[in-house]
């Protein structure tokens, strides 16, 4: 397996290896396809996928883009319409990731897409995380004659949800921690050595995971030594997603950091924020605030080690280069112990050239 398939591989949707049982799995299946396309998209608003079929031909499909944009069944309908004409849509079949919703914003609602073009049945996944919205579209739909069947690889779905999910249920972004180690742990090597650990087939699934969030945030101290970007340069992201914030937090103040930095300077300066000392939830809550359904940590060990002592993170991407450096700087800095050790599920361990990526989302 070369490089490209091992990255892709490592970042695929959860369901990619699932075998379907029935026909309902199958083009569910097909549905979460679409949806992890919008996946890092859509925020504020969640990832969603939809298939249209009918007797078991596929007639369209399609994928929720960009909040403001059609949401994934209306852009199902109108690749039948495209192809097939609106007919093609009478007695068909919609199978879609999430409840559709029901009521009118920035777009109309998909229920009365469903209805306008005659659709009989509806077939999703996940029930509508927001409390105010669950549930409805069923007894709507089913009032004017639909089959409605629910839950359909539920899990599956709720994975793609997730980071829309935590923020709706909760008021904080899905937080992804990012660091690269030594096997000894540390993240910086000796003073007459490169700044980099790990490889560029590495360093490419970083710039991969960037695409997937709505903000990155760093500590003070990696600004002031590395000068970092953190922009998207991913190949796949480019052109694609509008940059994440790239928010600093520091104990100084803005007045610490060199201003003719990068992030101060470059064409995305209006994307850089400042906190100082504001109490790390708080920053989150503010994040969410803006919209973010989910942040990447790709801070020092002592600032990594404060988000995981309070618990804030929800998914670790864990890169090891086979070199042993004796550096100044843990992943996850020096302290006491944690009040308990951290279990995660979902482990994958990928092997990337020399390097190894260990990923999984801690169990709560």
């Amino acid at each position: 397996m070369n490089n490209e398939s091992k990255i892709a591989q490592n970042l695929a949707e959860p369901s990619s290896q699932m075998e379907p049982s029935n026909s309902d799995e199958k083009w569910m299946l097909r549905a979460l396809e679409e949806a992890w396309k919008g996946r890092g998209l859509t925020s504020p608003n969640p990832a969603v996928g939809a298939v249209v079929v009918k007797g078991e031909i596929e007639l369209g499909a399609g994928y929720h883009h960009r909040a403001g944009l059609p949401h994934a069944e209306r852009e199902a309908i109108a690749d039948v319409v495209s192809k097939h004409g609106c007919e093609a849509l009478h007695g068909a079949t919609i199978y879609v990731t999430l409840e559709p919703c029901s009521t009118t914003g920035k777009t109309p609602a998909c229920t009365s897409g469903i209805l306008e073009n005659r659709i009989s049945r509806v077939v999703y996944g996940a029930v509508d995380p927001n409390p105010e919205h669950a549930g409805a579209a069923d007894s709507l739909l089913c009032e004017q004659g639909v089959e409605v069947t629910a839950g359909v690889l539920r899990e599956q779905c709720e994975k793609v949800l997730r980071p829309f999910a935590k923020r709706i249920s909760s008021g904080l972004p899905w937080v992804i921690a990012k660091t690269a180690m030594s096997l000894d742990g540390r993240i910086t090597r000796p003073p007459s050595e490169g700044q980099w650990l790990t490889s560029p087939e590495s360093r490419e699934i970083v710039h991969q995971l960037r695409a997937q969030v709505d903000a990155i945030i760093v500590g003070g101290k990696t600004v002031r030594r590395d000068n970092p970007r953190l922009t998207l340069r991913s190949e796949k992201s480019v052109g694609k997603k509008e940059q994440p914030w790239r928010v600093v937090l520091t104990h100084a103040g803005r007045e610490s950091l060199p201003q003719d930095f990068h992030l101060f300077t470059d064409e995305y300066k209006n994307r850089t924020l400042i906190y100082q000392d504001k109490p790390l939830a708080e920053v989150l809550r503010d994040l969410a605030d803006k919209g973010c359904n989910s942040v990447l940590l790709e801070c020092g060990g002592h600032l990594m080690r404060q988000f995981a002592e309070a618990e804030l993170i929800d998914e670790y991407q864990l890169f090891y280069a086979p070199i042993i450096t004796g550096g100044q700087d843990f992943g996850f800095g020096l302290g006491n112990h944690f009040k308990s050790s951290l279990t995660l599920k979902e482990v994958r361990s990928t092997s990337i050239g020399q390097d190894t990526l260990i990923s999984g989302v801690v169990v709560r």
